[in-house]
C-alpha cells in the first residue's frame, strides 16, 4: 500500500493551503490511498474517507468531509521514505514560534557585552534607525508610532535582514561563497549568545535579549541566501514557497514577538504568526512579479579583462510556465503575449489571496504596531495593481506606487489600524 500525506482545504476555502484554515478539526489529515499497479493516479476533488484526530477524543475518528486536494504534503519514495513539503516544513517553524511566545519558554540570556557604556548601545540603535529611514522610508515613518523600545528593536531586525540580503545582492555579491555565509551564521550564533561583533550586531543582541525572538527564522534567512548562490530556477511553487519563506516569510516571524499581540485579542497566537508569514510571502511574490525584467538582466563577470554574460535568475514556477505554454526562451525574449498575461493573472491572484490572509492578522497586533504593518501591506498590494495597469509588462516597465498614492494610502492605513482586535476566541491562548 502506498501511503500519501496530503494538504486539504475545505470546499469553503479559497486558499491553496491550510495554514489559516480553522474549519477542519485538525491541520493535518491522514488519507490512505491504495495506488493501482501501473496506473497513473490523479487526485480530484471528492468525498474522501479521512481519519482525523479530534481534540478531546481518544484515537482517530473516521468521517467523510468534502475536501479539495491542493498539493501533496509528503509522498512516499520507492524506498518508502517520506519527504515533507515546503508548507509543512514552514508550518512546523510557525508552531514553534507561536509556542515560544505563548509560554515564554526562553533560555536565560547572557547579558550583552557592549564596549563602553549605554551611550554606545543607544548610538547603535540610532544608526539602525538611520539605515531604516534611508532604505525603507514609509515603513520607518510607521515605526515612529511604536513605543521607543519596540521601534528600536524593529530597526535592529531590519538592519540585520538588510545586511544579510546585501551579502548576495550587494556590491560584494560576486565574491560571496557558501563559506562566507557559514561565517555569517556563526556570527549570528555569537550574537544570540551575547557576543556581538560590531555595533549593529550589539543592537540586535540587545533586542533578542529583551524579546522572545528565536534564532531559527534568522538561520532560515541565511539558508535563503545559500539558495540564491546555488539555484536560479524553481521547478514548482512548492520550491518557490520555501524560498519565499526563507528570504521574506522569516521577517514576519522575527517581528511578531517585538510588535506584540494586542492584550485584548482573542485570536490564537498561531493564527497571528500565520498571518505574518502570509504577509512576508505575499511581499516576496510581489517583488518577484515586479522584478522579472531586472532578475533577467545579464550578470557580467569580469575575467582576464573580458566580459562573459551569464543569464539571470527566474523566480517563477517552471511547471506553471509550461502549463501556459511558456519556456525560459519566452521569458528572455521579454515579449508580453496572451500566454504571459494569463500566467501573470494566476500569479497575481495567488499573491492577493496571501495578502487577504495577512490582513486578518494585522488587527490582532498591538495597537502601536498596526499602522506601519497595515501601510506596508497596502502599498505592496498596490504594486500588483500597477503591474496590471502596465498590461503585465514587467520586462521593461517597473511597477511602482506613486508618491501621491502613497500619501493617500497612509491615512487610510491608519484608519484601518484603529479596528479593534478579534473578540471571538479562535483557540486557547495562554
Amino acid at each position: 500500500m502506498s501511503l500519501k500525506l496530503l494538504w486539504f482545504v475545505s470546499s469553503q476555502s479559497n486558499l491553496g493551503f491550510l495554514h489559516g484554515n480553522r474549519s477542519l478539526p485538525c491541520p493535518n489529515l491522514l488519507f490512505q490511498h491504495r495506488a493501482g499497479k501501473g496506473k497513473n493516479q490523479r487526485w480530484k476533488p471528492h468525498f474522501y474517507s479521512l481519519r482525523t484526530h479530534v481534540p478531546g477524543s481518544e484515537g482517530l475518528r473516521r468521517g467523510k468531509v468534502k475536501v479539495t486536494v491542493v498539493s501533496t504534503m509528503a509522498a512516499t519514495s520507492s524506498a518508502g521514505e517520506i519527504a515533507m513539503s515546503s508548507e509543512e516544513k514552514v508550518y512546523n517553524v510557525v508552531l514553534k514560534q507561536a509556542a515560544l511566545v505563548n509560554k515564554q519558554l526562553r533560555s536565560p540570556r547572557v547579558d550583552v557585552v557592549v564596549p563602553g557604556d549605554l551611550s554606545l548601545l543607544n548610538e547603535a540603535y540610532d544608526r539602525c534607525g538611520e539605515i531604516c529611514a534611508e532604505y525603507a522610508k514609509t515603513f520607518y515613518l510607521g515605526t515612529l508610532l511604536m513605543t521607543p523600545e519596540r521601534r528600536r528593536a524593529i530597526w535592529a531586525i531590519y538592519v540585520w535582514c538588510r545586511r544579510t540580503d546585501e551579502l548576495v545582492d550587494g556590491p560584494n555579491a560576486p565574491h560571496i561563497t557558501p563559506t562566507a555565509l557559514d561565517r555569517w551564521e556563526a556570527r549570528l550564533e555569537d550574537l544570540f549568545n551575547g557576543r556581538p561583533f560590531d555595533m549593529l550586531d550589539a543592537a540586535l543582541a540587545n533586542t533578542v535579549n529583551k524579546f522572545p525572538v528565536d534564532i531559527q527564522p534568522f538561520k532560515d534567512m541565511i539558508e535563503g541566501m545559500r539558495m540564491d548562490l546555488r539555484k536560479s530556477r524553481y521547478k514548482n511553487f512548492d520550491e518557490l514557497y520555501l524560498y519565499c519563506y526563507y528570504v521574506a516569510g522569516t521577517v514576519g516571524l522575527m517581528s511578531v514577538p517585538v510588535m506584540g499581540i494586542a492584550p485584548e485579542s482573542l485570536a490564537s497566537t498561531e493564527s497571528v504568526y500565520n498571518a505574518a508569514l502570509a504577509l512576508g510571502i505575499a511581499n516576496q511574490l510581489t517583488n518577484i512579479l515586479r522584478d522579472v525584467g531586472e532578475d533577467l538582466i545579464q550578470h557580467f563577470v569580469l575575467e582576464l579583462g573580458t566580459c562573459s554574460a551569464q543569464r539571470g535568475r527566474i523566480y517563477l514556477p517552471q511547471d506553471e510556465l509550461a502549463q501556459k505554454g511558456l519556456s525560459d526562451e519566452d521569458i528572455f525574449s521579454g515579449k508580453v503575449t496572451d500566454k504571459w498575461r494569463n500566467f501573470m493573472k494566476k500569479q497575481i491572484k495567488r499573491a492577493r489571496m496571501l495578502f487577504h490572509e495577512a490582513e486578518k492578522g494585522v488587527k490582532e497586533l498591538n495597537a502601536s504596531s498596526r499602522w506601519p504593518v497595515s501601510a506596508s501591506l497596502m502599498l505592496y498590494k498596490q504594486i500588483l495593481d500597477e503591474i496590471e495597469a502596465n498590461d503585465y509588462n514587467n520586462f521593461t516597465k517597473r511597477a511602482y506606487v506613486s508618491k501621491a498614492k502613497k500619501i493617500i494610502a497612509l491615512p487610510v492605513a491608519y484608519v484601518r489600524s484603529l479596528v479593534a482586535p478579534s473578540t471571538i476566541r479562535s483557540s486557547h491562548r495562554n
